[in-house]
């Protein structure tokens, strides 16, 4: 996030949790910040929000990009991000 905008993206974020819930596939769909816990080679960095996202399949996910909802919410964001660090992960 930019400077001083986490904050108000986590709330505009949040408002718009119930709608991708109820798209067919989500599983998980949810903010998270760095938290200090004291441990060795934690990198802490208070401008990082990490989505975490758990979908049935690749095709539940690439429509949820595309989702009505998420296009506008991407709108009212826009200002507030710096960057934009997309990893899609499975169990090895």
């Amino acid at each position: 996030m930019k400077e001083d905008q986490r904050a108000n993206f986590i709330t505009i974020f949040k408002s718009n949790v119930p709608a991708v819930l109820e798209e067919e596939g989500c599983i998980r769909y949810a903010p998270a910040v760095d938290i200090d816990a004291d441990l060795p080679r934690q990198s802490l960095d208070e401008n990082v929000v990490t989505v975490i996202e758990k979908w049935i399949t690749l095709g539940d996910l690439k429509a949820h990009l595309v989702a009505p909802h998420m296009l506008a919410f991407r709108e009212s964001v826009k200002g507030m991000v710096e960057d934009i660090n997309l990893k899609v992960l499975e169990i090895a």
